[in-house]
């Protein structure tokens, strides 16, 4: 401002300088007097003096560095989060009211608050950051095979007790030529199904689901391939590893695809997965799975996943094979009714006698069915009745008088299937 109010007075006097002077010059002779008359006409009249004229000044703008900077903007935060309670009943009536095999919904015979979780998402310019909390039962399940690493007098031990109350973790950057980077702890993009049961057409999770891994820590980088593709090449520590139990990270290669009516995906994800010092060696897990998801009308949808595996050992070739198929009709607005039928075989590697560690089963193979009823009375709230029948090729579940006290001794397997109801309302917001 001190710099336009110089020029304008600097300006002001030399314009008013360069004008014309006003008043005429005098006359080089004067002229002679007038004759007296006596004529009684009026005097001519003079021609009044007009004042200069001075132009009015140029304004002046100011210079690039002299606006006014815009004031910063901060980051933009969404808070969100959601709740999930069920109550159950067994139909084989165990003694220690377990479901097992099922993961998330396990407890029978009592009211149950699963999970309650809380989703906070930090977005500034190209940079995202988000944390999601958990607390319940669920918590403890997620996180049951993370490896145990024991640390020293300087160094905290890991394990899933450490890390059970958070369930991601994750920092997002978008950069030049459409890439996107990650790092992290991330929910395993393995499958249709992901944790939250909002997001997800059943109750309970399938045997696919449980069996493959939940999550990964790592970092990976996306970008668009054209045609509705997406391709992703992520490293990660391994299958449900915050902390490496082995020190070789795992890689994973993925393309997805999405239209208006049709999801699909197809995924590589290969590592060492045993911990150091495992009798089956340093073996390469090779992992495939595909899903597609279609919507056949506006009232039906159907959805696949097929996952295979294997992996060559010090002791043989351990193998996997797994599918799940649903379905969901629309009945109205607010009520759904959605089916689903997942098979899990698992080969385990043997020498000789000496027979690997298992993947994923006490069994060779399970298998359940399940039918759910889905109503939503108000935005955000959903309440589920749900049937299910699970089945395995050996008893690996739990009715009547169970052996053993889950303590000193373990629970003994004496049921090779269970059925269960389950009623659950879980709420978002």
């Amino acid at each position: 401002m001190r710099t336009t109010l110089t020029l304008v007075f600097a300006l002001v006097p030399g314009l008013a300088l360069a004008q014309p002077d006003a008043t005429p010059p005098p006359a080089s002779t004067p002229p002679p007097p007038a004759a007296p008359t006596t004529s009684t006409a009026e005097p001519a009249p003079v021609a009044p003096v007009m004042p200069p004229v001075i132009a009015p000044a140029v304004p002046i703008e100011p210079p690039p560095s002299a606006a006014v900077e815009a004031a910063p903007v901060g980051p933009t935060i969404t808070v969100g989060g959601y709740l999930e309670a069920y109550y159950q009943a067994h139909f084989q009536n165990p003694s220690n009211r377990l479901t097992n095999l099922r993961g998330f919904d396990s407890r029978s015979r009592t009211f149950t608050l699963s999970n309650v979780a809380l989703d906070v998402k930090a977005e500034t310019g190209p940079v995202t950051a988000r944390v999601i909390l958990q607390f319940g039962h669920t918590p403890s399940t997620y996180y049951l095979v993370e490896p145990t690493s024991p640390g020293s007098g300087s160094v905290n031990a890991s394990s899933g007790e450490l890390w059970k109350y958070l369930q991601q973790a994750t920092v997002t950057a978008k950069a030049p030529g459409e890439l996107t980077f990650e790092a992290g702890l991330f929910p395993s993009p393995i499958g249709p199904e992901v944790l939250a049961i909002k997001d997800n057409w059943n109750w309970s999770r399938s045997n696919v689901f449980f069996g493959l891994p939940a999550y990964h820590t790592g970092a990976r980088v996306s970008r668009p391939l054209g045609g509705n593709w997406t391709g992703t090449l992520a490293v990660y520590n391994g299958w449900n590893t915050v902390v490496d139990n082995n020190g070789y990270p795992s890689a994973a290669l993925s393309a997805g695809y999405a239209s208006t009516k049709t999801t699909a995906q197809v995924l590589y994800f290969g590592g060492i997965e045993r911990p150091t010092g495992a009798p089956e060696g340093t073996a390469w897990r090779h992992l495939f799975d595909a899903l597609v998801q279609h919507a056949l009308t506006d009232d039906i949808s159907v959805m696949g996943q097929v996952d295979a595996g294997i992996e060559p050992n010090d002791i043989g070739t351990s193998s996997w094979l797994a599918a799940a198929l649903y379905g969901k009709l629309t009945l109205s607005p607010t009520l759904y009714v959605a089916v689903r039928g997942d098979y899990f075989y698992e080969k385990v590697a043997e020498d000789a006698g000496t027979t690997a560690g298992a993947i994923f089963w006490p069994t060779e193979w399970v298998a359940s069915g399940t039918l759910t009823l889905a109503y939503q009375p108000v935005d955000k709230v959903s309440v589920r009745l749900e049937y299910r029948h699970d089945h395995a090729a050996a008893d690996a579940y739990f009715g009547g008088a169970v052996a053993g006290d889950g303590a000193m001794t373990p629970f003994v397997f004496d049921r090779d299937m269970q059925d269960t109801a389950t009623l659950g309302v879980t709420a978002w917001f």
